[in-house]
């Protein structure tokens, strides 16, 4: 349709050149024939209305209603191109992996490379994990046999509901996969029937009855990231249930705020408040931050609410969890411990930590400048200053400086492989760790010896993420290599040559074992947001899609009917 359109154009302005051509010989006939005038007013004239257009210009350009009326009519962003033999090489990776999982574990939840065999989660068999995680990244990248070879299994699988429903959207609307959604939908509606209305966090699928927790706990997390894939699959059946209980979860935590802005990683499942626990940008905390821009981003930006508690969470985070490194000034968080003292007070304890899943909020905060917080109808690539609000800058200027931090535990170990957990140095530091640089791996060993778990990389997708939300709003060819970089890294270090990858124990030795998994992130994460890092901007455009937590794009859309709740702000 785009060559068609183009050719259509091409020849309509092909046709205007003609006619326009014919009209400039008339008009040099005419001019000919006419008297010439060298009268030096005329020329001093000439110069004065120039000169004044161009002050004129310089005035405007400056302007408060260039920028909010003249801007936004400007052409879009401009088509970043494909990196063809890096976007295909890692093509080639996934199929790699792929027809590994194919012949050794088809339909299984897990993959184990090296023994070259499955696994399930329950004693009941598969549901196909891998399979529905990975659909979508075969439907991108054009790997039609590949999808053909889904068809056996996919009758029977229930993945993330966020992978149907891409699969569904990519595939044209194929109904089978909208089916598998709702009938997923339907098994876990029970689990929203707590004294609260949080969700509880494990449902029995073929009883459709929740799992009690005796603790009555449950992740932050995990009850606020369900509702991009119950909006869009409300939106697409028009069933209103799916929409009343993931919007009522938001309820519950807006009306449950602390007083910090910030949320701990557990809420009591039978009160809807905040338990008192950790609070971080990493495990149990991370997707929550996502979600509430991508909440207000899903449904084409009519949710104010979600832009009002993404905004005051992320001058939370910025006021209590960022510190600046002692030697490179790195930009990285921390995460608040609680400790009971006498009398029920509660020391918050500092500590320097951060985990590979932290690495989300560089593209995050990036994404959310130059959307809910552009002063803008439409953000330059990269965005100018005066094109985002005051928040925004301050919020992109982190983004950067966290994304760099995050490359940065990848460079500096013997792999080019970040590891699951770094440490920062600090002044306040009891014991100094050994060792030189900003950042250490805690009880890290020496090489050959058993490395603590913080010093293994899962093959986990976050920086790459990052990395490619940063590219496509700033088009800088520098986050394509460190993308690059990592990527030659993970053949080098975790490739399986009989097919598949796996997680290296040690970063920081060249020679580490390797353990016998693979999660199925890699295909639907990893390779995926890799593929996109160099693939033609216009896959999946930011300004029409919006990614779950587990990387599948959904399109963004305008709600049937206004939310009273969310749209009232």
């Amino acid at each position: 349709m785009d060559s068609i359109m183009s050719e259509k154009n091409l020849r309509q302005r092909k046709s205007e050149s003609r006619d326009g051509d014919k009209k400039k010989q008339e008009s040099a006939k005419s001019t000919e024939a006419a008297p010439k005038s060298t009268s030096s007013s005329s020329v001093f004239s000439k110069g004065f209305v120039g000169l004044a257009a161009l002050v004129l210009a310089a005035l405007l350009y400056n302007s408060e209603f260039f920028w909010q009326t003249i801007a936004p009519l400007r052409q879009g962003p401009p088509r970043l191109p494909a990196d063809v033999e890096k976007r295909d090489t890692v093509v080639g990776a996934f199929k790699h992996a792929w027809l590994a999982y194919e012949r050794d574990a088809m339909g299984d939840d897990n993959y184990h490379p090296i023994s070259k065999r499955g696994s399930n989660l329950t004693d009941a068999g598969g549901i196909g994990y891998t399979v529905v995680d990975s659909l979508d990244t075969i439907q991108l990248m054009g790997l039609t046999s590949e999808y053909a070879q889904t068809d056996d299994t996919r009758q029977s699988t229930i993945r993330v509901m966020g992978g149907l429903l891409s699969a569904y959207h990519l595939s044209g609307s194929d109904s089978l996969y909208l089916e598998r959604a709702t009938e997923l939908a339907d098994r876990i509606m029970p689990v929203f029937n707590s004294p609260s209305g949080l969700p509880l966090s494990e449902v029995n699928l073929g009883k459709r009855t929740p799992v009690e927790n005796p603790n009555n706990v449950v992740s932050t997390a995990e009850a606020a990231s369900i509702q991009l894939e119950l909006r869009y699959l409300s939106h697409l059946t028009e069933n209103v249930e799916y929409w009343d209980k993931a919007e009522n979860v938001m309820k519950i935590i807006k009306a449950a705020r602390l007083s910090s802005g910030l949320a701990s990683i557990f809420m009591a499942s039978d009160s809807g408040q905040f338990l008192t626990s950790q609070v971080r940008l990493g495990s149990r905390g991370d997707s929550y931050y996502e979600y509430l821009l991508k909440q207000y981003l899903q449904t084409a930006q009519t949710e104010p609410v979600y832009r009002e508690m993404y905004d005051d969470s992320m001058t939370a985070v910025h006021k209590s969890l960022l510190r600046t490194s002692l030697e490179k000034n790195l930009t990285y968080s921390v995460e608040l411990v609680p400790e009971a003292l006498r009398r029920g007070k509660i020391n918050w304890n500092t500590e320097h930590k951060q985990d590979h899943l932290v690495c989300f909020i560089g593209g995050n905060l990036m994404l959310g400048a130059t959307t809910s917080g552009a002063s803008v109808a439409r953000v330059s690539v990269p965005p100018l200053d005066e094109e985002l609000t005051e928040a925004a800058r301050r919020d992109w200027q982190t983004g950067v400086a966290m994304l760099e931090t995050c490359v940065d535990t990848y460079k500096r170990t013997a792999t080019g492989l970040a590891p699951e957990i770094v440490h920062f140095r600090h002044r306040d530091e009891r014991e100094k760790p050994k060792g030189n640089g900003d950042w250490y791996i805690k009880d890290a060993q020496p090489a050959g010896r058993t490395p603590p778990y913080d010093a293994r990389y899962l093959l986990r997708p976050e920086t790459v993420e990052s990395l490619f939300l940063a590219y496509r709003l700033t088009g800088d060819v520098k986050y394509r290599q460190y993308g690059w970089d990592i990527f030659q890294s993970i053949e080098k270090y975790c490739r399986v040559e009989t097919g598949g990858y796996a997680t290296i124990l040690n970063v920081d030795d060249v020679n580490s074992k390797l353990e016998d998994r693979m999660e199925s992130f890699m295909l639907s994460e990893t390779l995926k947001y890799l593929y996109l890092l160099f693939s033609d901007s216009n896959v999946i455009p930011l300004d029409k899609y919006v990614f779950n937590t587990e990387a599948h794009p959904l399109p963004i859309f305008t709600p049937h009917s206004k939310r009273a709740w969310s749209t009232s702000s």
